[in-house]
């Protein structure tokens, strides 16, 4: 991996992590404006929740040792993970649909906006595993030369 690539993309993390915790801050500002304030309030979490998850990430980014396709893949899979849940509880919040999300008060929607929320939960779902699983293996590498 070219030397500046890995701590660009930490800082990059970093960056994108601050801006997620600050749109998770705003919505919390609108939250009782929206049609399910029960998911704004999640969606307000989320954003915190998942800004503070970039920033750490890209704090530990340099102590991963895996290959730089490996850290590219985990770098889009949290990029898309991260964003791709804020929005689905925001469009959650907005409309009063996600059937998924019964206990933050979901309902079910129209299909077309019922199924962008189902994709972007599930596929989100999939990434953030799948990049954690990854992240563990790079820091478990790490432990194993120290």
């Amino acid at each position: 991996m070219v030397a500046s690539a890995q701590p660009r993309q930490g800082n990059k993390l970093i960056f994108l992590g601050l801006v997620l915790f600050l749109i998770g801050l705003i919505t919390g500002l609108f939250g009782h404006s929206m049609a399910n304030p029960r998911m704004a309030l999640s969606a307000h979490l989320e954003g915190v929740m998942n800004g503070i998850f970039l920033i750490v990430l890209g704090l530990i980014w340099e102590k991963m040792i895996l290959s730089s396709t490996w850290l590219k893949i985990i770098y889009w899979l949290v990029v898309f993970g991260t964003f791709a849940n804020l929005v689905a509880v925001l469009i959650a919040a907005i409309t009063g649909a996600g059937k998924m999300m019964p206990i933050a008060g979901g309902q079910p929607g129209t299909p077309w906006v019922d199924g962008i929320i189902s994709f972007l939960l599930i596929s989100l779902s999939l990434a953030m595993v799948a990049a954690c699983v990854i992240i563990l293996i790079g820091m478990y590498k790490r432990l194993r030369i120290q």
